[in-house]
């Protein structure tokens, strides 16, 4: 590692060569390439390790700069500035050269991007938490930042039409309603439906994030009729039968690109391409999972369990009903027989246990996306996502999602997150600034009805 290291990643130029000093030859960067590619997968940290480390920022000159800018305060203003872009300039480490020059090699972006991803895991297992190794990261999430900002993305509306390879691709990085055969992937990006993906010239045949769209007649509230309906394939579309567009899948394909914003943009873009295609559009809505809330409600569950507070979650007449509904004796015993009965998706079977839970979950539910907080902003990462853009908290659906992954993750509920356009940017505002979430009266209710049975 120490020889190829030394060989492909050159000196930082001097400051008064910087811009007279010939690339490395192209070589450098596919052998690097085809060494990292050769290595096996539990061998590759230690190389990033090494990379990170022996080939960073040159600490003692950033320091000698540094004091030589603290004495050159006091004179003229341009001898400031010429110090302190030597101290800009000293402050790049010698291994970003090389990913520049890999950046600019067939498959080199390509590449870095699934280097990164390497990366990520790495942190994310805690095998490799040095400073090194994040700022390796840090510097490499802010080039692809760059390469990938949204003016040099692409759209792409995906058709039957479309390449057989990019179809396939779509298929395979659907991570929110997985698609089950052909006559499916032909359904989504067919009549009544829009398939969008943005791509790179730099990663040609590689969509980087895909949203699957639904054109309806009203705002959709079960994911049961967008992709499991049978519908006829070849069918015209109606114009007058498309007032609303619902966003039921948003898909990042690249791991490497975690962080790089991209989202967000091909939300904003697809509302202009739908605006352009159907002028007389006015509702656009996600209809969207809530991953973890059922995680999180057996945790809940489990705590006020153990503090004695299991009274406080639900009323005495839901308890009453929950422990005839389960065959339970009151107290601890039915919350025992609550948290296995959400464990499971024996309940959604049975009109009167689904009777008896509905009330319950959408209340609880609508705390965790509402109510639960990190850093004061939605814990739930899909809220994050969809607030930070600007959306309002609309409406909470029981029964919107019933396959197994749907019960299992969030008991089957999905929420719409609701895009009025001409309140986005000041939603947005608010949220990012006083991490203040928008919200409708059916949510807000239902958070009201957690916190006055809570007690909070």
């Amino acid at each position: 590692m120490e020889d190829i290291l030394a060989r492909v990643v050159a000196p930082l130029p001097t400051y008064e060569t910087r811009d007279k000093t010939p690339p490395p030859p192209e070589s450098h960067s596919l052998d690097f390439m085809h060494f990292y590619k050769s290595l096996d997968k539990e061998d590759r940290p230690g190389l990033l390790a090494q990379l990170s480390r022996d080939f960073g920022v040159d600490h003692r000159g950033v320091s000698e700069l540094a004091a030589k800018l603290q004495d050159s305060q006091l004179r003229d203003p341009a001898t400031v500035l010429q110090v302190e872009d030597r101290l800009r300039y000293s402050l790049t480490p010698r291994y970003k050269q090389l990913l520049n020059h890999i950046s600019r090699v067939e498959g080199g972006v390509k590449f870095l991007v699934d280097l990164r991803a390497d990366l990520l895991e790495t942190l994310a297992s805690k095998s490799n938490e040095s400073s090194h190794v994040k700022d390796l990261n840090g510097t490499l999430k802010s080039l692809l930042s760059e390469w990938f900002s949204v003016g040099l993305l692409r759209l792409e509306r995906i058709t039957w039409l479309s390449p057989c390879e990019i179809l396939q691709k779509i298929s395979q990085y659907e991570a929110v309603h997985p698609v089950r055969n052909w006559t499916d992937l032909k359904r989504r990006v067919g009549p009544y439906r829009r398939c969008y993906a943005f791509t790179h010239a730099a990663m040609p045949g590689e969509p980087l994030v895909v949203l699957h769209v639904a054109l309806t007649e009203d705002i959709s509230d079960n994911i049961q009729s967008i992709v499991r309906e049978v519908a006829t394939l070849d069918s015209e579309e109606d114009v007058n039968k498309i007032n609303a567009a619902v966003f039921y899948s948003i898909s990042s394909t690249q791991a490497g690109l975690q962080g790089v914003d991209l989202g967000n943009y091909l939300i904003k873009r697809v509302v202009r391409e739908l605006q352009s295609e159907f002028p007389h559009m006015a509702q656009f809505s996600s209809l969207s999972p809530i991953p973890g809330f059922s995680s999180w409600l057996q945790g809940l569950l489990s705590q006020y369990r153990k503090e004695g507070r299991g009274s406080d979650l639900l009323s005495e007449q839901e308890w009453k009903e929950v422990e005839q509904a389960t065959d339970s004796s009151p107290g601890t015993q039915t919350v025992d027989a609550l948290r296995k009965l959400i464990g499971t998706s024996e309940w959604t079977r049975s009109e009167r246990l689904s009777g008896v839970l509905e009330p319950v979950l959408m209340r609880l539910c609508a705390w965790y996306l509402y109510g639960e907080k990190r850093r004061g902003y939605a814990l739930n990462p899909v809220a994050n996502f969809h607030l930070q853009n600007g959306a309002t908290m609309w409406r909470l659906n029981w029964r919107a999602d019933t396959s197994p992954r749907g019960v299992a993750n969030s008991c089957g509920i999905m929420v719409n997150y609701r895009y009025f356009l001409k309140e986005t940017p000041k939603n947005s505002s608010v949220y990012l600034q006083n991490k203040s979430i928008m919200a409708s009266d059916q949510v807000l209710g239902l958070v009201s009805q957690y916190q006055k049975n809570s007690k909070l």
